[in-house]
């Protein structure tokens, strides 16, 4: 088959590998321009660069909405569009346009984490398995038919990092099988159950501030959620900035008010967490390490060398 590719950073890097590795033809790819957007500077194998290694036409777009781009995705003459992390949203004057239309590869167990940062999200909120799923695009935003899908475990310490580098193994072997079902004309295509659906933005450097009225096991896995090289969790002591980069939820319960920087436990220093943290029976999060602003990483006994006072939210 004829394909149009539109994708970016390393997702879309690895969609054209496989794309380029496969029976079918590139013939023609959509990308965006290089960002400054902290999170669109993690994982940024460039598209562009790829593609013009291998002699692949490739147009750079913000957004897909000018004739030029249309009448070239109409000379290519694609049998389909295959899309993965284009940052838009994409006309139907588009993913319509080829004949079997435009599949969509997307990190996340659809229905469930539409949008984006699925991973991070997914780890945040507990979710034992995370994946990749190939679907037609549609109208509603990751809502299209699926096609194929697979998921991998969740470990108890698992950062982030680890579930991107395990979910983006899975990009170039489910569009294989995805193009050549689709090729063979063995694709069957199943309706999403749109009451199991969720929808998630964009992480922002925001998302990584620390609540601690959270319970210690949703703050735990908010650090490993913003793993290096993702920018970390952060929480503020005495007025300054700090990164909590290791923690853990507490071998005992402590009560208190959450924040409070309580007692050391191993090798890490308890703070105090959960909104009813009063009732003494929350565990807290014993934090091993923590960077300061300027760049510098300290064990938590060399850092906090006295218990008392607070971590905050804000200044």
């Amino acid at each position: 088959m004829r394909v149009v590719m539109f994708g970016y950073q390393t997702w879309g890097h690895r969609t054209l590998q496989a794309l380029l590795d496969s029976d079918h033809e590139v013939v023609l790819v959509v990308t965006h321009p290089k960002s400054e957007h902290a999170y669109e500077k993690i994982w940024d194998d460039s598209v562009a660069e790829l593609a013009q290694k291998h002699d692949v036409p490739a147009l750079l777009r913000n957004r897909p909405d000018d004739p030029e781009l249309l009448d070239a995705i109409r000379d290519a003459a694609p049998d389909i569009i295959v899309a993965n992390n284009w940052r838009t949203w994409l006309p139907p004057e588009i993913y319509d346009l080829p004949p079997h239309g435009t599949l969509n590869v997307h990190d996340s167990l659809l229905p469930s984490y539409a949008g984006f940062s699925p991973i991070i999200w997914a780890l945040i909120n507990g979710e034992e398995r995370v994946g990749v799923t190939a679907h037609r695009m549609s109208a509603e935003l990751d809502a299209g038919d699926i096609l194929t899908q697979h998921a991998v475990p969740v470990g108890p310490a698992d950062t982030a990092t680890d579930l991107f580098h395990r979910t983006v193994d899975l990009i170039g072997p489910i569009v294989r099988e995805s193009l050549d079902l689709i090729a063979s004309g063995e694709a069957r295509w199943q309706p999403q159950d749109r009451a199991r659906a969720s929808f998630f933005h964009k992480r922002s450097v925001e998302d990584g501030r620390i609540d601690w009225t959270w319970p210690a096991e949703d703050l735990e896995r908010l650090v490993r959620a913003q793993s290096d090289p993702y920018p970390s969790a952060f929480t503020y002591h005495r007025g300054e900035r700090i990164s909590i980069v290791s923690a853990s939820v507490s071998q005992a319960r402590y009560g208190g008010t959450p924040g409070r920087i309580f007692i050391k436990e191993g090798d890490g220093v308890v703070i105090v967490a959960g909104a009813d943290a009063r009732s003494g029976r929350r565990h807290g999060l014993a934090v091993r390490r923590v960077r300061t602003e300027d760049g510098t990483e300290h064990a938590a006994h060399d850092y906090f060398r006295t218990m008392g006072g607070y971590l905050t939210s804000r200044p």
